[in-house]
C-alpha cells in the first residue's frame, strides 16, 4: 500500500488521504487522547501541511464530542504554536443554522435521517433539537472545511474515544458525504495509531461492519 498522501505507482489519482487531510485526521485523533505533548506535535505537523483556518475548524468541532475544556486547551496550544491571533466571531443566526443543520444532517445520515431524529427525540427532545441546530447547523455546516473532511476527522476522534455507535454513524457519514473508501480506511488506521489497543480493535471491527454493508 502506498504511504498516506503519496500517489500510487500506477499514475492514477490516489483516492486515499492527502498529506493535509492526514495531518487533520491525526490532529482530531490526538485531541481525543488529551495528551498535551502529542497535541503539540500534531499541531506543529499541521503547520507545514494545512491551512490555519482548517486547523481551527477541526479544533472548534471537537467541542461537540470532547467538551469545552479540551477544545480550549487545544486552542491555547495552537495560539502558541502558530503565533496566530483569533479572528472575528461568526454571525449568529439560529434560523439559518436550523435550516442548514437539517440539510447537512440529512446528507450525513441519508436514508437513516428520519429514524435518527425519532430515536434521539425519544431519548430527549432537546437533545434532538440541539443535535440538528447546534451540532450540524452551527458547527458542522460552517464554511472553512468540507463536510467529507469534517466527517473523516470526527470518525478518527470517535475511534480514539471508544464510541462505537457514533463511530459507525460517522464512518457511514463520511462515505455519504463523498469521502472515498480508501480515505476512510486510512483515517481509521491513522486513528488506531493514536488509540489504545482495545479502542483500536473496536474501531477496526466497526469499520469492517460499515464496509460489509
Amino acid at each position: 500500500m502506498a504511504e498516506i498522501g503519496d500517489p500510487s505507482d500506477s499514475g492514477t489519482k490516489s483516492q486515499g488521504l492527502s498529506r493535509a487531510d492526514g495531518a487533520l485526521v491525526r490532529l482530531s485523533a490526538v485531541l481525543a487522547t488529551r495528551d498535551p505533548a502529542r497535541l503539540r506535535a500534531a499541531l506543529e505537523a499541521c503547520g507545514s501541511e494545512v491551512r490555519p483556518g482548517e486547523v481551527e475548524e477541526v479544533i472548534l468541532q471537537s467541542y461537540l464530542f470532547l467538551g469545552y475544556p479540551t477544545a480550549l486547551d487545544a486552542f491555547r496550544t495552537w495560539r502558541r504554536v502558530s503565533g496566530r491571533k483569533a479572528g472575528e466571531a461568526a454571525e449568529e443566526d439560529w434560523e439559518a443554522w436550523s435550516r442548514r443543520g437539517e440539510r447537512v444532517c440529512r446528507r450525513v445520515y441519508a436514508g437513516q435521517y428520519e429514524g435518527l431524529r425519532d430515536n434521539i427525540r425519544a431519548l430527549h427532545p432537546d437533545m434532538e433539537r440541539w443535535m440538528v441546530v447546534e451540532g450540524y447547523g452551527k458547527v458542522l455546516a460552517r464554511p472553512g472545511l468540507e463536510l467529507e473532511r469534517r466527517e473523516l476527522c470526527i470518525a478518527a476522534l470517535l475511534a480514539v474515544l471508544g464510541a462505537p455507535t457514533q463511530l459507525y454513524s460517522h464512518l457511514r457519514g463520511a462515505l455519504n458525504a463523498g469521502a472515498p473508501r480508501e480515505a476512510v480506511e486510512e483515517a481509521v488506521e491513522l486513528a488506531c495509531r493514536e488509540a489504545d489497543q482495545e479502542a483500536a480493535r473496536e474501531a477496526r471491527t466497526v469499520w469492517e461492519r460499515v464496509r460489509s454493508r
